[in-house]
């Protein structure tokens, strides 16, 4: 078996072949191997760990326009945190530029309030973008509810 099939399977995640194909060509184009990858605003983020950043970004973000012009969509490469302490963080990255006045984590539960602007676009459309934002979020922390007010 490969490394890496090993390492997805002690993370007890299931990736889909879409993001499999989207996880193999980051790691060709960036040199940086990853597991987590997420769609999320119609952006596909990665997220890697903080002193490989610049690895994956490249001289002048050659290698995240190259991936960019590849798949035809936006990319966007984000910090990983270590731990559940910098939930937050992870957060900002991912919904950027879209600012939210606070972020609470009590047990699998995370409560994001925000204005009414940065509340709308948090929750988007059909709700859309706070199912992303759930799944991601599920996958990254096993967080199992969100809620936006």
């Amino acid at each position: 078996m490969s490394q890496r099939f090993i390492l997805l399977i002690k993370m007890a995640q299931i990736i889909d072949m879409k993001f499999m194909r989207y996880i193999n060509l980051f790691s060709k184009i960036c040199h940086v191997s990853t597991t987590n990858c997420f769609v999320y605003n119609n952006q596909i983020i990665f997220a890697v760990p903080k002193k490989e950043i610049s690895v994956a970004l490249g001289k002048k973000a050659m290698n995240v326009k190259k991936m960019s012009e590849t798949l035809r969509k936006k990319i966007k490469v984000i910090e990983m945190p270590k731990d559940e302490t910098n939930i937050k963080k992870f957060v900002e990255d991912l919904v950027s530029p879209v600012e939210f006045n606070n972020l609470e984590v009590k047990g699998s539960t995370v409560f994001i309030s925000a204005d009414r602007q940065g509340k709308a676009m948090l929750i988007g459309r059909n709700r859309i973008r706070e199912k992303e934002l759930s799944v991601i979020l599920e996958k990254a922390f096993k967080i199992t509810k969100l809620r936006i007010g």
